[in-house]
């Protein structure tokens, strides 16, 4: 009988966490109804670490989670309701983030590489985002792309260097914690 690897699973779901504690720190912005927040971090990290199957599965849990109610968007949010609203778009870009930069970027890629498909990942977010910012709050692209992107570019360039870092730090765990009881 053939055992069942857990271990991609177990760190899908810990991911998931992961961006349902990015979703809690949260920078209001006065000019916007976006506020900066890490999840999209978290979203990121997850399609280069974990891949673009167990990456989209677990912002596929979250936005799941987050649909049928359970406060787990920005600032304690949850619902419907939320999801079809301004930053909606932003969730459903977090699906197309991770399992993107998870195919630019490859389990032994160098920082140049990584550095690329973070950043394309959160442009990903961006592309679905604004948007759908725009239809819903009725605003032109041009002002929807000045209240819903151009303020959160510098943070996302700090997010991407602290992607590299982070996974150039955790490649070597991952690696241990996958050959685990291989033997």
């Amino acid at each position: 009988m053939r055992s069942i690897d857990a271990r991609k699973p177990v760190l899908a779901a810990l991911f998931t966490g992961f961006i349902i504690i990015g979703a809690y720190i949260v920078v209001p912005l006065p000019f916007s109804p976006v506020p900066i927040v890490l999840q999209n971090y978290f979203v990121v990290l997850a399609g280069l670490i974990l891949g673009p199957v167990y990456g989209a599965f677990s912002v596929a849990v979250y936005l799941v989670l987050g649909i049928i109610g359970l406060p787990v968007f920005s600032a304690g949010r949850g619902g419907f309701a939320h999801f079809i609203g301004p930053t909606g778009g932003y969730l459903v870009g977090f699906l197309v983030a991770a399992p993107l930069a998870a195919l630019i970027a490859s389990r032994d890629s160098g920082p140049i590489r990584t550095a690329i498909a973070a950043t394309t990942g959160m442009i990903a977010v961006y592309v679905v985002g604004v948007p759908w910012l725009a239809s819903v709050a009725d605003l032109p692209l041009s002002a929807a792309m000045a209240a819903g992107a151009l303020p959160f570019i510098p943070g996302d360039a700090a997010k991407v260097v602290a992607a590299v870092v982070t996974v150039r730090w955790a490649r070597p765990v991952l690696v241990a914690f996958e050959n685990a009881g291989s033997t």
